[in-house]
């Protein structure tokens, strides 16, 4: 064996000229996750893993591959895992695969027993690991339990994936010490909740002291003060059906910091479903709690299509806003990098805000997730929306739909004293965008909101055509974050001083952004959609009339597939002649029949990802069951994704000065340098998603100059009105 002093190595020199012996990398990675493992009852097993999960690097042809890596570079090439595992598996079972999935990421079970075949260990190696690792004999005595005894079922297959996330967290971390060259990990204190709470009950104060008095500060005082008093009660899962308007954001705070005082909860983790909310509600919840206490965690660019291994945040922060995107597909996943933060979903307190914008095809397994956690896990969670689905009437939640509890009793009563606008219904015939475009362009301040890209482009440039270019914003996904804020600024200040604004956006406007229009037009949408754009109209009350909301079904306009059974059964319940979407008796009944109609729990893609969690296998979840002949790839459609589409992660370099600055980076990285998580947290502002289908046309992909893998320049014009606009890259010259 190749070794120094008769020491076994886990990790080549760092910055300091020093290896990390094996010992101190095994018993340090081990102690940090028995402690991470502690917060869901996993101590033992969680400790296990990190004890032995490098197990097999104690063997004389990996010690002798990390000379010559060490010397020539390149991996060590030899497996590591297959020890670890081997050792565990009598005492553990499943939650071997932890350990054999530690860098590729978890494997069906079927799957990692062929990996591990039926043999033992090898007998020097293990020799050579109690050894050095001595405290290894208790663990492999069987002693003490180390799979907890109520780990049965959908427990189980959620508790392996916290006890993996808990391994790879603190391998990380106690890895990233040593080659960072520290004496340890450096973790963030534990949140002391009263004292947030305390600051959040400051803050507030300040904030509300600032904004100018509403007609409806009255509705928004009884709804957090509904709140705070819920926050006593048992944790659960919890309902917060609040009306548009009615200071969801600081209410559904209010709960969960006094929810996580009152009950010793870790931390607490918002997830919304648009980045743009994310980034909004983060501001807020910084100003209130500060820097120190807040981790914002969103990403366009996936750290998985990066070619730089960069670190992902681990959510170790006692208040933590992401979005619904990272949340579940990290639940969900199998990957190292993703999982890193699952373990901190334990004894959490997790407020879903918008939970009406949960995808409906893997909708039962969300649900069978959140409640797995709030029964056997220690979580809280809160369900906040205007337009509160009947979660309870599906599946999952059949059997406990009489203890969800809503924190605002009298719901009507809210509704009522919240309704601040009228539904005014565009007759037949149908009308045409032109239409649409004069009837906008004669108000000095409206906002529009239709369903695609394509069709906010087109009106965005027909009302510019009535009204003059310089009345008219728009907001779409084509734009980068950076532009889309500045937009959004440029709204609220003309409309904070009566300045002519008439805003055209596609939906991504309409759920949580507090813009407050006179008027909002709406494209024919599903009825919670049509419901939360009329939160944009008279949000604040303060005219002597009623908002106005109305809704066109414009000939020619069109609507992603997920909108179009969702518009058929809004026909049914709601019209001019039926009732208007803000009716919450008839909204309730909507829902049942959407679910019914989109076979929402007997649907084959979430009736195939339950079955697969019930058989632990884990890749099949995350990458799918299918694997096509000719390719081997695995059909993703038939897997765990909050999002089908898949995008291109591109970069804006023409954007403001901060695109051009971006410049450098891109260059940096085409040029093979490794970037810290920092730079491509700069990146974010200037990036834009594309759709698959629209990056892979030939005109388009002519306008994308490679960067690194899963990430392009775009070197086509970006328009100062729509940004990318794809329906004119035919014909642009790239020199």
């Amino acid at each position: 064996m190749n070794r120094e002093g008769d020491v076994p190595w886990a990790h080549s020199v760092n910055m300091s000229g020093s290896r990390q012996s094996l010992r101190d990398h095994l018993v340090g990675t081990a102690e940090l996750a028995r402690t991470f493992g502690a917060a869901f009852g996993a101590a033992n097993l969680t400790g296990a893993l990190g004890l032995l999960h490098d197990a097999g690097k104690v063997s004389c042809a990996w010690q002798e591959g990390l000379v010559r890596a060490e010397s020539g570079g390149g991996p060590v090439g030899i497996d590591h895992k297959s020890l670890g595992a081997r050792l565990l598996r009598p005492v553990c079972g499943v939650g071997a695969m932890a350990v054999l999935g530690h860098h590729g990421g978890l494997m069906d079970v079927a799957d990692a027993k062929a990996v591990l075949g039926n043999g033992g260990a090898d007998g020097a190696d293990r020799t050579r690991l109690l050894r050095l690792v001595p405290e290894a004999e208790m663990v492999l005595s069987g002693g003490e339990p180390l799979w907890p005894r109520h780990w049965t079922g959908q427990a189980a297959e959620v508790g392996l994936r916290l006890a993996f996330s808990a391994l790879v967290d603190a391998d990380f971390l106690d890895t990233a010490a040593h080659f960072g060259g520290l004496s340890g990990p450096t973790l963030a204190p534990a949140g002391d909740m009263d004292e947030l709470v305390s600051r959040f009950e400051v803050g507030r104060t300040q904030i509300l002291g600032e904004r100018p008095r509403s007609p409806i500060d009255a509705l928004r005082e009884e709804v957090y003060r509904s709140a705070v008093a819920a926050a006593s009660l048992e944790p659960g899962i919890f309902r917060l059906p609040a009306p548009t308007g009615s200071g969801k954001t600081l209410a559904a705070a209010a709960f969960a910091l006094r929810h996580a005082a009152r009950y010793g909860k870790s931390r607490v983790i918002v997830a919304v479903p648009f980045i743009s909310i994310t980034e909004q509600n983060a501001a807020i919840y910084r100003r209130l709690l500060g820097d120190d206490v807040v981790v914002e965690h969103h990403s366009s660019i996936s750290p998985e299509a990066r070619r730089a291994k960069i670190g992902v945040d681990n959510w170790d922060a006692p208040f933590v806003v992401t979005t619904t995107v990272q949340l579940f597909d990290s639940l969900f996943g199998r990957k190292p990098a993703r999982s890193r933060k699952v373990h901190r979903l334990a004894n959490a307190v997790i407020v879903l805000d918008e939970v009406q914008a949960l995808p409906m095809s893997v909708l039962p397994t969300i649900l069978s997730g959140l409640r797995t956690l709030t029964e056997h896990f220690g979580a809280t969670v809160l369900l906040a929306s205007a337009t509160q689905p009947s979660f309870q009437t599906l599946g999952p939640w059949q059997e406990i739909a009489g203890s969800i509890t809503d924190v605002t009793l009298d719901v009507g009563k809210f509704a009522g004293a919240a309704r601040r606008v009228k539904f005014d219904w565009w007759q037949e015939p149908k009308p045409t965008f032109e239409e649409v475009a004069t009837a906008v362009a004669a108000h000095p301040q409206a906002l529009v909101i239709v369903n695609t890209v394509a069709d906010a482009r087109r009106l965005a440039r027909m009302v510019a055509g009535h009204a003059g270019p310089d009345r008219v914003l728009h907001l779409s996904t084509r734009m980068c974050p950076a532009h889309r804020r500045t937009v959004l600024d440029q709204t609220r200040e003309r409309l904070e001083t009566g300045r002519p604004v008439l805003l055209v956006a596609t939906q991504l406007v309409e759920a949580g952004v507090d813009v407050d229009f006179p008027i909002v037009y709406r494209a024919l949408a599903p009825a919670d959609s049509l419901l939360q754009a009329a939160g944009r109209a008279n949000r604040e009350g303060r005219g002597t009339a009623l908002g106005t909301v109305v809704i066109f079904d414009a000939a020619g306009a069109g609507a992603p597939p997920a909108y179009r059974t969702g518009i058929g059964i809004t026909r049914r319940f709601f019209g001019p002649d039926r009732a208007d979407p803000d009716d919450l008796a008839t909204l309730g009944r909507y829902y049942p029949a959407l679910y019914q109609a989109l076979n929402v729990d007997e649907g084959p893609r979430a009736t195939e990802i339950q079955r697969n969690r019930d058989k632990f296998a884990y890749r099949s979840v995350s990458d799918g069951p299918i694997i096509d002949a000719v390719t081997g790839r695995r059909d993703p459609t038939r897997a765990f994704r909050m999002l089908d589409d898949d995008s291109v992660a591109v970069i804006v370099t023409s954007y403001g000065s901060g695109g051009t600055s971006a410049m450098g980076l891109l260059d940096r990285l085409r040029a093979g340098r490794v970037p810290d998580t920092g730079e491509f947290r700069g990146l974010q502002p200037y990036t834009v998603s594309l759709p698959h289908r629209v990056a892979a046309r030939p005109d388009v992909d002519a306008l994308l100059r490679p960067v690194t893998e899963g990430l392009w320049e775009w070197v086509g014009t970006y328009d100062p009105l729509v940004g990318i606009d794809d329906e004119t890259t035919v014909g642009q010259t790239v020199w």
